[in-house]
């Protein structure tokens, strides 16, 4: 293990990394920059490579001969600035497929499916997201859907101190590691700030593409407005004010470079006239936050802002989970095509089952809030494994078979005893 590491955070994806590189060749962690690639995959190495320094010459030159010889396992760092290394790689575990030998990061988003990917069958790759709010306290967190998957409600202990205003300083806060966990207040905000207006155009220069600066800035700002909604593309590019070539171009860079990321339509052959309209997210809160320049006061007085500040910071914590979940698990969204009945967020399971969680930004819920669930619980039957309804409240009780409200902080926080629904909706202990 390499020295001169600081204290490190304990990251959901230690035991998955380690585990991979006990028994395959070469692992790729894939995240956005800044993340905690690097100092997770450090961990593991025994020898590092940084393409986007000096030591990227000798991989462009002749990167078989710069592979060859090095301790290993090996960490090639930022792999998308000297993109054939991924064949030199190839080539190295074809000759020679022993375990152990290679840690790839990159904040790049690759397609492994692409048949001209040289991975394919020799680089298993894993995703990794700025940090959740269970690794940022030191607590080991059972995913939330393993624990709806396997029957057991979503009961936690809140904080009774932990109100709508706290959970606004969370999501602004974010993930990643330098603002979340070693800045101030005002420090975090200009990081995060300084993310957003340097990372997408840095990266886009680096990869070869010059988009225009303001235009781009534009196109940011229109999908963060919208982060969490299911936004038809056209107002996204009409509200930034480029046409449509070039806002294509724009969203293509923005996944690529996991700034943006999609939350597909859900359907199924058992509902019609759905929504096939992905949400947008901005991929941290904290960086929604950056793009738009707010703060606490600013989201507290704006009732749409503070949805989607909210329903942001929920879905990060809930697509990190997804890498390292027992359940496998595939987020995705419910809508109508009239807008009458949706759901945030829908985990698919294996077999066809799903869980519904619907966020909401009150201290309380009602036995009608959870309406849309409970439909979806009828016409999906056996399927319908539970639903949630997560509030900013510290109450967890039943509102339907199946159903329950809990507390966001269900998320990360311990179990708690289940409250049902008295008389008028009034929960009382059972």
């Amino acid at each position: 293990m390499l020295r001169g590491m600081t204290e490190y955070v304990s990251r959901s994806v230690d035991a998955l990394l380690e585990g991979y590189v006990a028994e395959l060749p070469a692992v790729m962690v894939v995240g956005p920059r800044a993340c905690g690639k690097t100092t997770t995959a450090l961990r593991l190495a025994e020898s590092v490579v940084r393409l986007d320094t000096d030591q990227a010459a000798a991989f462009r030159a002749s990167p078989d001969a710069a592979l060859r010889g090095r301790p290993e396992p090996v960490l090639l760092d930022e792999w998308q600035m000297v993109p054939e290394v991924l064949s030199a790689v190839k080539r190295a575990v074809d000759t020679e497929r022993r375990p152990g030998r290679f840690l790839v990061t990159g904040s790049h988003r690759t397609d492994p499916s692409d048949r001209f990917w040289p991975g394919t069958g020799r680089v298993v790759m894993v995703h990794m997201q700025p940090l959740t709010v269970a690794e940022q306290i030191g607590e080991p967190s059972n995913c939330f859907v393993d624990r709806l998957a396997a029957g057991q409600a979503p009961g936690r202990v809140s904080d009774p101190g932990l109100d709508l205003r706290h959970y606004v300083g969370m999501a602004l806060r974010g993930g990643f590691p330098e603002p979340a966990l070693q800045l101030g207040e005002h420090a975090a905000r200009a990081w995060l700030e300084g993310y957003a207006d340097q990372i997408v155009l840095r990266e886009a220069r680096l990869h070869g593409k010059s988009p225009d600066a303001v235009r781009l800035q534009r196109y940011l700002h229109s999908c963060a407005l919208s982060s969490g909604a299911a936004t038809h593309h056209k107002k996204l590019y009409d509200t930034a004010g480029v046409n449509r070539k070039t806002a294509v171009s724009y969203d293509t860079l923005l996944h690529d470079l996991l700034v943006i990321d999609l939350l597909p339509a859900w359907s199924t052959n058992r509902l019609k006239r759905l929504s096939r309209t992905p949400k947008r997210y901005i991929v941290d809160s904290g960086l929604l936050a950056g793009i738009l320049r707010v703060g606490t006061d600013d989201v507290m007085a704006s009732s749409a802002l503070l949805g989607s500040i909210i329903d942001t910071f929920v879905v990060a914590q809930l697509r990190a989970e997804a890498t390292t979940s027992y359940t496998r698990y595939r987020l995705s969204h419910l809508r109508e095509q009239d807008g009458r009945r949706e759901i945030d967020v829908i985990a698919e399971l294996g077999g066809g089952r799903i869980i519904g969680i619907e966020i909401r930004s009150a201290a309380s819920v009602l036995p009608r809030d959870a309406r849309h669930l409970k439909w979806l619980s009828q016409t999906m039957g056996d399927r319908f494994i539970a639903g949630t309804v997560l509030h900013t409240g510290p109450d967890t009780y039943q509102l339907a078979d199946r159903i329950y409200a809990a507390p966001i902080s269900s998320l990360w926080d311990q179990p708690a005893p289940i409250r049902h629904e008295g008389v008028a909706g009034v929960p009382s202990t059972r």
